[in-house]
C-alpha cells in the first residue's frame, strides 16, 4: 500500500475531563468545524479512556462525555458531516492501543514531557495507563488511518511518536501499511492565555474563574470576564510587531481575530490607537455574538441528553466501518490468528 491511497482523514479529540473554555473553542474546536468544508473525511472524538488515565468520577465522567458533545455540536460540529464519538464505545481503539504498546519503546516514552509534567515528583504513584498513554493517542490517530491532526503546540511531542511508532510498525513489518500523519498548526489563537496573566495558558483549573471563558457562560458573564480582563495602559498599536512585549494585549487581540476570522493585522488596522476602555467592549460584543448561541444551544442538548447519547451511538457504528477493517489487517500483519 503506498503512501497516496491513504484516504485524507482527519483525526481529533479532546479529553471530557470537565469545564470547556474558550481555549479549547478557539485552540481546537472551531479548527475542527471548518475542516468539515474542506477535502476530508473528519472524526472527531471526546477520548474517554485517556480521561481515567488519572481518577474521575464516574458520574462525573458521564456528565462531562456528555456535556464535551454537546460543546462539539453546539459549536457547528454535525452528526452529518463528521464522524462523533467517545472512544470507549469503539474498541479498536484500545486493541490497537496494546499493539502499539508493543511497538513503542521505553525511551521514547520516558522522553513524553507530558508525563513527566502530570506525574511530577511523585512518578511511581502515577497510573501505568498515564506513562502509556501516548501509544493509545497513536493508536486513536491510526486505527483511522488518519493523515491530519489539528494539534496544539502541547501536543506535537504526541504526534512525532505517532509518526515513529507508524515508521516502526512499517519498518519491522516490511509493511506500508500505517500513514505517517501530517500535524495541522495554525490560526492566530491556537494557544489562548489567560484573561488574569497573559503570560499562562487559559486553563479550566486556575482558581479564579475570571481567568477564562466557560463555553456554558452567558452573555452577561462572557461580557463582564472580558470587560475586568487584564491590560496594560497603552493604546493598541498599529501593527503586530508591536504587541511583542504586551501579553495581555496579544492575547486580547488574537481572541478578537480569531473570534472575526480575521489576521490580527486586520485588526489593528482597525482598531490601532484606540484605548482598552474603546476595545474590549467591541471584543465583548463580539464574542457575545459568537459565543452565546453556543452555550444556550449546549444548556438544550444537556437538558435531555438522549439526542446526544444517540449521535455517539450512530457515530461508533459510522467508526467502526473504518476501524474494524484496519485492525483485522493489523492483526494479520502482526501474525494473530482470525477467524
Amino acid at each position: 500500500m503506498s503512501d497516496t491511497s491513504f484516504i485524507p482523514r482527519v483525526f481529533s479529540g479532546i479529553q471530557p475531563s470537565g469545564g470547556l473554555t474558550l481555549g479549547n473553542y478557539l485552540g481546537a474546536i472551531k479548527r475542527f468545524v471548518s475542516m468539515q468544508d474542506e477535502d476530508y473525511e473528519t472524526v472527531y472524538c471526546m477520548v474517554d479512556l485517556h480521561a481515567i488515565t488519572v481518577w474521575q468520577d464516574p458520574k462525573a465522567l458521564m456528565h462531562n462525555t456528555r456535556e464535551l458533545a454537546a460543546g462539539f455540536i453546539a459549536s457547528g460540529i454535525s452528526p452529518e458531516k463528521s464522524i462523533l464519538i467517545n472512544q470507549s464505545q469503539v474498541p479498536e481503539h484500545a486493541q490497537l492501543g496494546w499493539i502499539f504498546n508493543c511497538v513503542a519503546r521505553m525511551g521514547w516514552m520516558q522522553r513524553m514531557t507530558q508525563f513527566k509534567d502530570k506525574a511530577g515528583k511523585n512518578a511511581q504513584n502515577a497510573s501505568l495507563g498515564l506513562f502509556g498513554y501516548p501509544a493509545l493517542m497513536a493508536a486513536d490517530i491510526l486505527v483511522y488511518h488518519a493523515t491530519h491532526v489539528p494539534v496544539g503546540e502541547d501536543q506535537k511531542q504526541h504526534l512525532e511518536l505517532t509518526r515513529d511508532i507508524a515508521t516502526k510498525f512499517n519498518h519491522d513489518f516490511g509493511v506500508d501499511f500505517f500513514p505517517i500523519t501530517e500535524p495541522v498548526i495554525e490560526g492566530a489563537a491556537t494557544r489562548v492565555m489567560s484573561l488574569r496573566d497573559g503570560s499562562k495558558k487559559m486553563s479550566k483549573s486556575d482558581p479564579s474563574d475570571a481567568s477564562r471563558i466557560n463555553m456554558t457562560d452567558d452573555a452577561d458573564t462572557i461580557a463582564k470576564k472580558i470587560r475586568k480582563a487584564k491590560t496594560d495602559p497603552d493604546a493598541l498599536p498599529s501593527e503586530a510587531k508591536g504587541l511583542e512585549d504586551r501579553p495581555e494585549a496579544r492575547n486580547l487581540v488574537n481572541i478578537y481575530a480569531t473570534l472575526a476570522d480575521i489576521s490580527v493585522d486586520q485588526v489593528l488596522a482597525e482598531h490601532g490607537g484606540a484605548q482598552f476602555g474603546t476595545f474590549k467592549p467591541a471584543l465583548a460584543d463580539l464574542a457575545v455574538a459568537k459565543l452565546s448561541p453556543i452555550s444556550a444551544e449546549m444548556a438544550r442538548l444537556m437538558d435531555d441528553v438522549s439526542e446526544i447519547d444517540k449521535v455517539l451511538a450512530r457515530g461508533a457504528e459510522q467508526a467502526r466501518e473504518i476501524t474494524a477493517p484496519i485492525l483485522k489487517k493489523t492483526y494479520e500483519i502482526v501474525g494473530m490468528v482470525g477467524s
